[in-house]
């Protein structure tokens, strides 16, 4: 069954590769922006007050979630604070971002996510440890990343591009290296801390206006600048409990996920446990793929409905992965997200049910009733596979 789920992943992969070198080919608004809601009145959108997300997050958004950076919408982007760490034993330079941590009131004070969930991902390889100098620069004991292989997916022959007869991620993380790191100094709390670039002086890392080496830094890396000490990261949009969003893929624990999600290989991710979900101690949310959803029905003709990796492969836009519970929606956030692989039944495309989902349990719901499997008909559920894709931006 795991082989089945495997083989399916490739595919999955590779259709989420091709779209990530085409990054935001499409418009954004073409995937999940909403339209104003001047649409359908008479009165322009400037009519219109603020929303009420900006009185109470929990209702209809837009809402910032990851509230450290500055967002562009029409980009895909987000612009966040880049730090500068060493490790302890060489001085090696440790180039990163912070985007959630266990502790409730840093998370505020700092506007990156509240991930309390991370507690429980503190297990063997899991979790770095680090500490503070005396100067504030974060000393990591162990970790480091190569950013020097060049990422890169080769896929199958037309009609079936998956599996790749070939991938490569662009940046493979050494066997201790996750992007979690547990700080001793500051209360042992975990922080989802990915790294951008490692061992590599600041001057070489000028990538302010122009597009960065990538044997040097992270591929999600839009423009790098020290010297500012910001960093621009590209964005992949999903939706969550029916309500579109934008999050980072930063990395996973297994090469090809890694290749494919243009992420870094981190391989501590891999003693993070996966398949209790929302059990107690579980440190990880589970996000829902698709092996066949619906497709472009006209060459040039937009199927509202279109989703999953077939669609991605045909290159007709992202995959839309729809993610479990994220803050304000629900109380059981993490960054961590293991990876359930749906495929429609042959019932369900006889019957016409094939659709664009976006909300987990209406996704459960047809796993139940036995419209969506795993792949290749296998049980539905992990696929073993986990994802850090902290969550940035809230349509609705």
């Amino acid at each position: 069954m795991r082989n089945k789920s495997i083989k399916a992943l490739v595919g999955l992969f590779t259709l989420s590769s091709l779209y990530s070198a085409m990054v935001f080919a499409q418009e954004l608004d073409d995937e999940v922006q909403p339209s104003p809601p001047s649409i359908g009145t008479d009165i322009p959108v400037t009519y219109f007050g603020p929303p009420p997300s900006s009185i109470e997050p929990e209702l209809i958004g837009p809402v910032q979630l990851l509230r450290s950076g500055t967002l562009d919408v029409d980009a895909g982007t987000i612009t966040l604070p880049l730090y500068y760490g060493k490790l302890k034993e060489t001085g090696e330079a440790v180039w990163y971002v912070i985007t959630d941590t266990t502790d409730a009131e840093v998370a505020v004070a700092l506007g990156v996510n509240h991930a309390g969930k991370l507690a429980f991902a503190d297990n063997s390889r899991s979790a770095r440890i680090a500490e503070t100098d005396v100067d504030g620069t974060l000393m990591f004991h162990w970790g480091s990343v190569d950013f020097s292989p060049e990422r890169s997916v080769t896929p199958g022959e037309l009609p079936n591009a998956f599996p790749p007869v070939a991938f490569q991620p662009g940046s493979v993380g050494d066997e201790l290296y996750s992007p979690l790191v547990k700080i001793i100094s500051a209360g042992d709390h975990v922080y989802n801390a990915p790294m951008i670039a490692f061992n590599t002086p600041r001057e070489d890392l000028d990538f302010c206006d122009t597009t960065p080496d990538y044997s040097l830094v992270h591929d999600k890396v839009v423009h790098i600048c020290p010297e500012e000490g910001t960093v621009t990261l590209k964005l992949t949009p999903g939706f969550s409990f029916a309500k579109p969003v934008l999050y980072i893929s930063t990395d996973t624990n297994d090469p090809l996920p890694a290749a494919l999600e243009g992420a870094t290989y981190a391989p501590g991710l891999r003693d993070v446990a996966v398949g209790a979900d929302d059990s107690l101690f579980s440190s990880v949310e589970r996000i829902f793929g698709f092996v066949n959803g619906p497709v472009n029905l006209e060459e040039g003709v937009v199927n509202p409905q279109r989703q999953g990796f077939e669609s991605a492969l045909r290159g007709e836009g992202d995959v839309l992965n729809v993610l479990g519970g994220i803050p304000t929606v629900a109380t059981d956030y993490s960054p961590l997200w293991d990876l359930n692989l749906g495929e429609w039944s042959q019932e369900a495309i006889d019957r016409g049910y094939v659709s664009r989902l976006t909300e987990e349990f209406q996704i459960l719901g047809l796993v139940e009733r036995g419209f969506i499997t795993g792949p290749g008909g296998a049980s539905y559920g992990s696929t073993g596979f986990i994802i850090n894709c902290p969550i940035v931006h809230r349509f609705l």
